[in-house]
């Protein structure tokens, strides 16, 4: 008996496997895989590595998960059991290869067995990486095939034109990948081979072609298949105009993307009634217009997506009828007025963003029915009031970003602290007030509400967001003495900004280094004193600001990745610190440091910016500053006590921009090794003590913006340069107090390119700058003032030759400097006239030409200046009558003193009558070498009298001998009479 239960259950057993095994082989295949298919399939799996990073986007972009299918494929066994395979039932052939997700690493080549299976009907290869491959011919022999899907395989070069054959196609997807892999790829289509795609793939209801290079017009034949159910054209550069009218024609249309078209523009399509469509997707496209009414009849859409267009108009209320919708984008568009109250009924909605347009009002209430909303950004408008409160709660709002209106205020609502799952909360930059109130929930990883008027103490659930990554409350009013032990339990924050408030800080000394993922710190102009000993962030802190406090010292520098380390403006003495090794930026101007620069500095080999200007250092400097770092493009030592000479060396290729010496001791010459460094815009020398000749290399640098020189021994004529077209780029020179002699420099004054026709429409900067956290700054003499620009507006142009020993004629060429802003020639030897080519400086705003020589009259053309504010023409020779109307209007008498024969307003002294009279500027040029209009007339009137009695004598007596007699005497009597009246003038101006 036992035997026979025995014999059964093994039966039963062999039967169950039996049957299992034809269940399994019905569901794949009624016959054996052919041998040559099998051994088809094996060799193309040989051809591959196995490598997960191939299919890494698959999870995320491709809804499975990945796997190496073929690493089950096992030689010898039934080809239709492989995973991946699926046979014909009756023939056994493969007609369907789905390898999607499963880490093939490899080049398909034309002669690759994949182009064995005749009788294919679908071909999936996404999410896999045969890098450079290109689509092949071989793909146009699977006639029968209905779907292929190529995408995010790293295909790339130009698409074969046989994949238009394939004339059974339902579903074709050549898409690109999304990471950086797939965007070195460079995939596409000729215009021909695109239409003809179009033409003959007539039964398509998938296509999805997002990021291969089409470079056409839309193709409007396209909108004439009925049967077309899916369309991305995202990233396919196409351009022309795409048609507002389509919908009748694509009843069955559910998906349409077109996103990335930056030169395809159009109106929002129109749509009736009868449409089918779910998803639609037409942001960063030249679209514009406003949205019109028949958008109501989309009521089966979930999402729209019109984010980064030119849509304009009010946000139209029949939104209202799209109640499937879940997610709406209207971000970066030209929409205006209120948000309208109709998310009443849009209960689906998840996802909201209508950031950075022009939206003003205040938020609807109806916001608060949408209880499922994720998302919320209406950031970048200028919406204003308060924060409405929430119908039923938002128990799975994660993010509210509410910044950059401006015009928010009120206290913080409280709901906002009670929210469950909310993970990113920002009200920056608006006008917010009260104290921030206390977080129920850990959720949170990011918080920002810089920029406000809050105040109070930083609330103690802060310090409990374990969670939290970045936290902003900067530029508000907020205060008390932080314990730096606080930060303790906030491992995963990176990004830390309490600048700009009135907080203090405690520390004390940790063995442990705190924040083990901190990157960037900003604790700036705060209460902060004493030494700073915090030890936080020591294997990855990169940015430390810490400006504008008292700090009086560090223990150290301990910062292994350090790169931006600004401590400028404290209270710090005694040595320089010397910054890590791996720093780019570092400032400590503005305190007491002294003592000499170690030359460890150098060790820097990445430094961009080194600032130590204001501060007590002293000694020589060290000569590896010029060519320590191949990136430097500061260096900034002014106002120091540094002595001995410039550094002369510098690194043939470099990339400096600022050299400011200015303030110290330095001796010696300028090195004419600047003129390797072909960057350099600002060179400031101001205020030492060089003894050189002017340097006329200087002139080669192209982009040599500011040249300071003022305050030093330089000496000399400056003369004529070899340089064919010098410093052209120069705006700003000033040699003031030094002792230059000769001619003014016509050649160089001739040649400021940079100081003429400036239009200030077209530039892309209104300061000059070097980055983010450096400005330039000058100081210079200017309106009589000596003046700190802590920024160098980029349309400033002056030019200060005072205080030199220059002598001859004002050259006229100046006045062709027609954006000049400044000029000023005072307290040399310079005479002549004042040149009426003065006249065109249009944006002239300060003229000083005082203690020097200038003779002649003040030109009336002057007035014409009307920007001109200051001026200052004293201690001169001029005469005649001072010019009135304009600016000359404002002057007063410290313009003119020191010329005691000028007269008229602001003058005591009144003008004669003959000395208001102007000759014409013709008769003016005739007799500069100093004949007097007076002797003309002089000359004329004796010349009427004798002529007459001439006349009558020789009518009276007829005897002609008397002629010459008469005429000797006449001439004879005008001649002394003119030289006597002429030595009385002389005597009178002398």
């Amino acid at each position: 008996m036992s035997k026979h239960l025995l014999l059964c259950f093994l039966f039963f057993l062999s039967f169950s496997q039996l049957l299992l095994s034809s269940c399994f082989s019905f569901s794949n295949s009624t016959r054996l895989c052919p041998h040559g298919q099998a051994l088809a399939l094996f060799q193309f799996k040989q051809s591959f590595s196995i490598n997960s990073f191939s299919s890494r986007h698959c999870d995320y972009y491709g809804g499975s998960t990945s796997y190496p299918k073929t690493e089950y494929w096992k030689e010898g066994s039934d080809c239709c059991s492989w995973d991946g395979v699926t046979c014909d039932l009756v023939t056994g052939h493969v007609i369907e290869l789905d390898l999607s997700c499963s880490w093939l690493f490899g080049i398909i080549h034309s002669n690759s067995t994949l182009f064995c299976f005749p009788h294919l009907q679908s071909l999936n290869l996404a999410f896999n990486y045969f890098f450079g491959t290109s689509v092949l011919d071989g793909f146009g022999r699977f006639s029968s095939l209905t779907h292929l899907n190529l995408s995010a395989s790293g295909f790339s070069g130009l698409i074969s034109p046989k994949i238009a054959h394939l004339s059974n196609l339902v579903s074709l997807d050549l898409s690109l990948g999304m990471g950086i892999e797939y965007a070195l790829q460079r995939f596409e289509f000729t215009l021909n081979d695109f239409d003809s795609l179009v033409q003959n793939l007539t039964k398509l209801q998938k296509l999805h072609l997002s990021g291969i290079s089409i470079s056409s017009v839309f193709p409007n034949s396209l909108l004439n298949r009925s049967s077309l159910i899916s369309l991305d054209l995202s990233n396919c550069g196409l351009h022309g105009r795409f048609p507002d009218h389509h919908d009748n024609n694509l009843p069955k249309l559910q998906l349409l993307y077109l996103r990335g078209n930056y030169y395809l523009s159009g109106n929002f399509p129109r749509f009736s009634e009868n449409n089918s469509l779910i998803d639609l997707d037409l942001s960063f496209t030249n679209s514009n217009g406003e949205l019109p009414a028949s958008m109501g009849n989309l009521k089966s859409l979930q999402t729209l997506d019109l984010s980064n267009c030119r849509f304009s108009g009010s946000i139209p209320a029949f939104l209202e009828n799209l109640t499937q919708i879940t997610a709406l984008n209207l971000d970066g568009n030209h929409f205006s007025g209120k948000i309208p109250n109709v998310f009443h009924n849009l209960r689906n909605l998840n996802f909201l963003d209508l950031s950075r347009n022009n939206l003003s009002g205040q938020i609807p209430p109806s916001i608060g029915n949408l209880t499922n909303l994720h998302d919320l950004d209406f950031s970048y408008n200028q919406l204003e009031g308060v924060i409405p409160s929430p119908v039923n709660g938002f128990p799975s709002l994660s993010s509210v970003v509410l910044g950059y209106n401006y015009l928010l205020n009120g206290t913080i609502p409280s709901w906002l602290y009670t929210l469950p799952s909310l993970v990113e909360l920002d009200l920056s930059h608006n006008k917010f007030t009260g104290c921030i109130g206390e977080f129920r929930f850990h959720s949170l990883k990011r918080i920002d509400f810089s920029m406000n008027e809050l105040h109070g103490s930083i609330p103690s659930s802060i310090f409990e967001l374990v969670n939290l990554t970045t936290l902003h409350l900067s530029s508000n009013s907020l205060s008390g003495t932080l314990e730096a032990s606080k930060f303790e339990k906030l491992r995963n924050l990176a990004d830390l900004d309490l600048s700009n408030n009135m907080l203090s800080l405690t520390m004390t000394v940790h063995s442990n280094s705190m924040l083990p993922n901190i990157w960037s710190i900003d604790l700036s102009n705060n209460n902060i004193s004493g030494i700073f000993s915090w030890n936080v962030g020591k294997d990855t802190l990169s940015y430390l600001f810490l400006s504008y406090n008292s700090i009086s010292g560090f223990e150290m520098l301990p910062w292994s990745s350090m790169r931006f380390l600004d401590l400028h403006s404290n209270l710090m003495q005694g040595p320089l610190p010397t910054p890590p090794n791996s720093t780019i930026f570092f400032s400590v101007s503005h305190n007491k440091l002294s003592g000499e620069i170690s030359p460890l500095i150098c060790k820097a080999s990445s430094m961009n910016v080194l600032d130590l200007s204001n501060n007590n250092f002293g000694g020589m400097l060290p000569h590896c500053l010029g060519n320590f770092s191949k990136d430097l493009s500061v260096l900034n030592l002014r106002r120091n006590q540094f002595h001995g000479i410039i550094p002369q060396t510098f690194l043939k290729v470099n990339y400096i921009r600022t050299l400011d010496f200015n303030g110290n001791q330095l001796e010696g010459l300028v090195p004419r090794s600047l003129t390797i460094c072909r960057e350099l815009e600002v060179l400031d020398l101001g205020n030492n003590k060089i003894n050189d000749t002017f340097p006329h290399c200087l002139g080669a640098l192209p982009k040599l913006q500011v040249l300071i020189l003022r305050s030093n021994h330089f000496h000399g004529h400056i003369g004529f340069s070899k340089i064919k077209s010098p410093f052209m780029s120069l705006r700003i020179i000033d040699l003031a107090h030094n002792d230059f002699k000769g001619n003014l420099p016509e050649m160089y004054l001739r040649n400021l390119k940079a100081m003429m026709n400036i239009d200030e429409g077209n530039m892309t900067s209104e300061y000059m700058r070097v980055d983010y956290y450096y400005q330039d700054s000058i100081s210079v003499t200017i309106k009589g003032l000596d003046i700190e620009f802590v920024k160098i507006l980029n349309t400033f142009t002056t030019i200060d030759l005072s205080n030199n020993k220059f002598q001859g004629e004002i050259p006229k060429c100046i006045g062709n400097l027609n954006s000049l802003r400044g000029l000023n020639l005072s307290h040399n030897y310079l005479t002549g006239h004042i040149p009426l080519s003065f006249s065109n400086l249009n944006m002239l705003e300060s003229l000083d030409l005082s203690s020097n020589k200038l003779s002649g009259r003040i030109p009336q053309e002057l007035t014409s200046l009307t920007f001109l504010e200051v001026l200052n023409l004293s201690q001169n020779h001029l005469t005649g009558f001072i010019p009135q109307g304009s600016q000359f209007q404002t002057f007063g008498n410290d313009s003119y003193y020191g010329n005691p024969r000028l007269c008229g307003f602001p003058l005591s002294k009144k003008c004669k009558t003959d000395e208001v009279l102007e000759p014409s500027q013709e008769i003016e040029a005739k007799f500069e070498s100093g004949f007097d209009w007076k002797i003309i007339l002089m000359g004329y009137g004796c010349g009427l009298v004798v002529g007459f009695s001439l006349g009558c004598l020789i009518f009276l007596s007829g005897k002609p001998e008397w002629l010459v007699w008469i005429i000797d005497k006449n001439i004879h009597k005008k001649i002394v009479r003119n030289k006597r009246s002429t030595h009385r003038r002389g005597t009178r101006r002398s």
